[in-house]
């Protein structure tokens, strides 16, 4: 399922047979970027503007689609049904419009088209119009794709050390508790790491993604945060008008449940990325920036791939080779298998399982003992 087909039916038959949890080579790889660089065809790095927009076209007439049915016909469909039809509305286009983030990341990555102010431009207008500051993540963001894996330079998604959880995970560490700990996640995670820098890499002073001085942002990034704080805040002030004319619940519906949405898959697909108890952690003793982006999963969400644009199942490529454009990802990522080996991590369980026994297994990470691999090398358990 997913863009081009079934991801799990173009694995092959030792990635089919293979323990979906068992660890994937921690040593130095016996290739290197450029190796893998070689294994892609060419055409895989060219970039196309007409067919980059095509994708912007599809979604937002997807969207304009189902915001043409809400308004039009809702209204007279009879309660209880009308619940459903709403439910269908808000899933539906919270899908979507998650899509249409993915395409702004890609412009952040430079993987639009060949110009990057074209790139900035429509990047910053789609994000812009979903709440996120553009310029503010792809700054922050480009900083973790240039540190995944490192436990002291990651900007996010870094794990914690057994010795340093907090009083209350032990009283998470259960059903009930890792529900709490989802909801929560996956409905205020975003918004909170924008402001807050939660679960972001540690600061000696407050650090947010709207402070154009924040120690996130080097000098030369600091005018393109006021220009990534004046789109929200010119979302914002559109988004004000509307609820006076339309008014609070109509803004609601239409606009605000799609994006918690959107808000919830950012937050599920990237840590989903990062968290597998197959994947492992380094120390600045061991830690390489090709170790580090194979660091991370390839995840099967079914149809969603495709709406995602295969952010979700290409994603070992993505930390490789950021820039290349999602409709070549999928066979970029092909050709780079036979090479990665056992080096390449695949997990087709079902997202939501997955979701809840990585959530349960990956608490926080520690050595092995005794283990003859690199001393700086870290594991995900829960042992507590």
């Amino acid at each position: 399922m997913g863009g081009g087909g079934n991801m799990y039916s173009r694995t092959t038959k030792d990635s089919k047979k293979k323990n979906r949890l068992e660890r994937v080579p921690s040593s130095k790889p016996p290739f290197t970027v450029g190796d893998i660089k070689k294994a892609i065809p060419p055409h895989c790095f060219q970039r196309s503007l007409i067919r980059s927009f095509s994708y912007v076209i599809q979604d937002l007439i997807l969207v304009s689609v189902f915001y043409y049915i809400a308004t039009t016909y809702f209204h007279s469909i009879p309660s209880p049904y009308n619940y459903l039809a709403w439910s269908a509305y808000w899933i539906a286009q919270g899908c979507v419009c998650t899509g249409i983030w993915v395409i702004g990341h890609e412009c952040g990555h430079h993987g639009f088209s060949d110009y990057q102010w074209i790139d900035d431009t429509v990047g910053h207008i789609l994000h812009s119009a979903l709440l996120t500051p553009y310029f503010a993540w792809k700054h922050s963001h480009r900083r973790h794709h240039a540190n995944t894996g490192s436990l002291e330079n990651d900007e996010v998604y870094i794990p914690r050390f057994k010795s340093k959880l907090r009083w209350y995970y032990k009283y998470l560490n259960n059903p009930l508790g890792r529900v709490f700990v989802l909801a929560f996640t996956l409905t205020f995670a975003w918004p909170l790491y924008l402001v807050f820098n939660i679960s972001g890499k540690k600061y000696d002073r407050f650090a947010c993604h709207y402070d154009p001085y924040s120690p996130i942002y080097i000098d030369r990034e600091r005018l393109q945060i006021y220009i990534s704080d004046a789109g929200i805040l010119a979302t914002t002030y559109v988004l004000y008008r509307v609820a006076l004319t339309q008014g609070v619940t109509w803004l609601v519906c239409i606009y605000g449940v799609p994006l918690l949405i959107v808000n919830g898959f950012i937050v599920l697909i990237t840590l989903m990325h990062h968290t597998h108890a197959s994947l492992p952690h380094y120390d600045s003793s061991e830690w390489d920036y090709l170790r580090g982006a194979l660091a991370t999963v390839d995840r099967d969400y079914g149809v969603l791939n495709k709406v995602f644009h295969n952010v979700t199942d290409t994603h070992v490529l993505h930390h490789i080779f950021s820039y290349i454009s999602h409709y070549h990802a999928m066979e970029a990522t092909n050709a780079i298998k036979p090479l990665l080996g056992e080096y390449y991590q695949v997990d087709d369980t079902p997202i939501l399982k997955a979701m809840w026994r990585d959530t349960k297994d990956c608490i926080y990470v520690e050595k092995d003992t005794g283990s003859h691999q690199g001393k700086g090398v870290y594991w995900y358990k829960n042992k507590l």
